[in-house]
C-alpha cells in the first residue's frame, strides 16, 4: 500500500489558515461581538511567541484553545455549519499544482492522506469532493450531547504529533514507504516529510529549501 501525505497550511491552501479564522469571526454577521473578549485573550500569547518567552509549539495550541473556547457556545453541529462558510474563500486559495497531484494520486490508486493542525472539523468541510481517504486534523472536544466540553484541553495537531497520529491511522496496514510520497512547506513539516521515500518540498519557506535542496528532494 502506497501512500500520499499532504499539509494544509501552505502546502494545499497557500495562505494561513488561523488568520481566515480570525478574520471570520471578526467580520460575522452573528459571532462578530466574540471577536474582541477572544482578541483580548489572545493578543498576550502573540506577545509572548514574539519576545521568545513562549515556544511556537505552545503558542499555536494554546490559540487554538482560545478561538474554539470563543465559539463555546455553539452545538457541534453549528460549529461544522460555521465552518462550512469559509469553504468558497478557502478554496480560492487552494494550490492548483498541489490539486493535481492530490487527482494524479487518486488515479494511481494511492491512498491519500491529509494531515494538518487545523480544526478537523473545518478540514472536512473545505477538502469535501477532493477524494482524500484519510483526513487527520485538531480535534474539538465535545460532550455526548454535542456541546463544547471546557475541561479538556485541545491537542494540537503538529510536528511528531502528526507522526504519531498517521502512525495509529495506518496500522495494520503493510505500507511501501519507500515509494510513498509527502507533500510538505515549511521545517515543522520535516518529520513526516522524513517518512517516505519521495518527500515534495512545496513552495519551501529558506530552511525546508535548504534542506531539500541538500537531500535532492523534489520541490514544487
Amino acid at each position: 500500500m502506497r501512500i500520499a501525505i499532504f499539509d494544509f497550511d501552505g502546502t494545499l491552501y497557500s495562505k494561513e489558515t488561523f488568520q481566515l479564522l480570525m478574520d471570520h469571526l471578526k467580520d460575522h454577521p452573528v459571532h462578530g461581538p466574540k471577536y474582541k473578549p477572544f482578541f483580548r485573550k489572545i493578543l498576550p500569547l502573540y506577545i509572548g511567541y514574539k519576545l521568545k518567552i513562549v515556544p511556537e509549539p505552545t503558542m499555536k495550541e494554546r490559540s487554538m484553545q482560545i478561538y474554539a473556547g470563543a465559539l463555546h457556545t455553539l452545538s457541534k453541529k453549528e460549529l461544522d455549519d460555521y465552518f462550512l462558510e469559509m469553504k468558497d474563500s478557502m478554496r480560492e486559495g487552494f494550490n492548483v499544482d498541489v490539486i493535481n497531484r492530490l487527482k494524479q494520486h487518486k488515479d494511481e490508486g494511492v491512498h491519500v492522506m491529509l494531515v494538518s493542525g487545523a480544526y478537523t472539523s473545518l478540514l472536512h468541510a473545505v477538502t469535501k469532493g477532493l477524494g482524500f481517504d484519510t483526513i487527520i486534523g485538531t480535534d474539538i472536544p465535545f460532550t455526548k450531547d454535542g456541546t463544547f466540553n471546557k475541561d479538556i484541553s485541545i491537542y494540537h495537531i503538529q510536528g511528531k504529533r502528526k507522526n504519531e497520529k498517521i502512525m495509529e491511522s495506518l496500522a495494520g496496514n503493510e505500507i511501501d514507504w519507500a515509494n510513498s510520497f509527502a507533500y510538505g512547506d515549511s521545517l515543522s513539516d520535516l518529520p513526516v516529510l522524513e517518512l517516505v521515500g519521495k518527500p515534495v518540498a512545496v513552495k519551501p519557506e529558506e530552511r525546508l529549501e535548504r534542506v531539500a535542496i541538500e537531500r535532492d528532494w523534489a520541490i514544487l
